[in-house]
């Protein structure tokens, strides 16, 4: 089997390249005391990312802000995100986001 060098070099410098961002600040963070505020703030930064991205999903159509036209997916996301709230179930959460899509989809 012939090894094609500039393929295995692309590789090696992609995975360089993809491991300095995750190593990096790991190992900075881990030597300095971030204070409790720090912490605290940080701990939002999931949920507010997670918000962002469901907002863009639902409210948006090819860049623009239009709630009704995503009116299956706005109607969808209200027992989606009742699920979420009361269960916490990450499976049961996505179960009842996709059967509500699909039979919005069935019946609208």
């Amino acid at each position: 089997m012939e090894i094609r060098w500039h393929i295995l070099l692309i590789i090696i410098g992609a995975s360089i390249v993809t491991l300095i961002p995750r190593v990096v600040p790991l190992m900075v963070l881990s030597r300095i005391n971030i204070p409790d505020w720090a912490l605290r703030w940080l701990s939002y930064v999931p949920v507010a990312v997670m918000a962002a991205l469901v907002g863009e999903e639902l409210l948006l159509v090819d860049g623009r802000f239009s709630p009704f036209q995503n009116h299956i997916e706005l109607i969808a996301a209200a027992p989606t995100f009742l699920t979420a709230i009361l269960t916490r179930s990450l499976l049961g959460t996505v179960l009842v986001g996709i059967v509500s899509v699909m039979l919005l989809r069935m019946f609208l």
